[in-house]
C-alpha cells in the first residue's frame, strides 16, 4: 500500500468533488517485456494466468494504495519566480477548477500552474483504491462510463421529460453536443483527452475503483 499522485483535469476534479466520479482508466505502459511484440501487448500475454506478477509490476496503482490529486493551480503572486516545490506547504491555492477567482480580500493569485507540478501539501482531495482490472478500453459497460464523471445534460437536452436521458458529447468533431448513451460520452471525453484515434486503438487500461475523500492526504483516513 502506497501513496501516490494523480493528476485529473478540470471537469474530472469538480466531478470528484461532485461525487459523480469513482472510477479512472490509465493506459497500461509495459516495460520492455521479451513477450512484447511492435510495443503491444498480445491478448495471449495479458491474459495468461501466468503473466500476473508481470502484469502487476506495469499497473502502477494497486488496490489499497491511497492517491492526492493533482490539478491545475495558483500559488499567490509574490512565488511566481518561484519553483513548485520551493513553495513552502501551507501557502494559499487557488484551484482552478473551482471557477470563480478568489475574493477581493483574498491573496493576489499568480500565474497558471500545471497540475504535475502541484506539490504534495496543496492537495485537497484523496482516492482510497477499492479495486483495479486490467481490461481492454472498449470493455467499459454504461455503469462503467458514469462512474467515469460522464456529465448529464438530460435537464438541458430534455428538461421535464423523465423518459430520456442525455450526456455530454466532448470534444471529437460532434456537432450536436450530446449523445444518448453513456459509452459515447466517455468515448468522446476520452479523445478529448488523449487525441484523435486514441479510443479506436483500444489500448490495455487499469480501470481502478474508488472512494473519494475530500481532504488532504495527511487527514484522510489511513489505507
Amino acid at each position: 500500500m502506497t501513496d501516490r499522485p494523480i493528476t485529473f483535469s478540470g471537469p474530472m476534479v469538480r466531478a470528484l468533488l461532485a461525487g459523480t466520479k469513482t472510477q479512472t482508466r490509465r493506459v497500461i505502459k509495459p516495460r520492455g517485456r521479451l513477450s512484447l511484440f511492435d510495443g503491444t501487448w498480445s491478448d495471449s500475454y495479458v491474459l495468461d494466468p501466468g503473466n500476473a506478477g508481470w502484469r502487476a509490476k506495469d499497473v502502477r496503482i494497486l488496490v489499497g494504495d491511497r492517491l492526492y490529486v493533482r490539478e491545475h493551480w495558483h500559488a499567490e503572486v509574490g512565488y511566481d519566480g518561484t519553483s513548485p516545490r520551493d513553495i513552502p506547504g501551507g501557502n494559499p491555492v487557488w484551484f482552478v477548477a473551482d471557477g470563480k477567482g478568489p475574493a477581493a480580500d483574498a491573496f493576489k493569485p499568480g500565474r497558471f500552474r500545471q497540475a504535475m507540478h502541484m506539490p504534495k501539501w496543496a492537495s485537497r482531495i484523496t482516492l482510497h483504491v477499492a479495486e483495479v482490472r486490467v481490461q481492454r478500453l472498449q470493455e467499459i459497460s454504461d455503469e462503467d462510463a458514469i462512474a467515469e464523471g460522464i456529465e448529464d445534460v438530460t435537464r438541458e437536452i430534455a428538461p421535464g421529460d423523465t423518459s430520456l436521458r442525455f450526456w455530454k458529447r466532448y470534444r471529437d468533431g460532434g456537432w450536436n453536443g450530446y449523445v444518448d448513451n453513456p459509452i459515447g460520452s466517455y468515448a468522446s471525453l476520452w479523445t478529448e483527452i488523449n487525441g484523435p484515434g486514441s479510443w479506436e486503438a483500444n489500448p490495455w487500461v487499469a480501470a481502478t475503483t474508488f472512494e473519494v475523500e475530500r481532504c488532504h492526504i495527511d487527514q484522510a483516513r489511513a489505507a
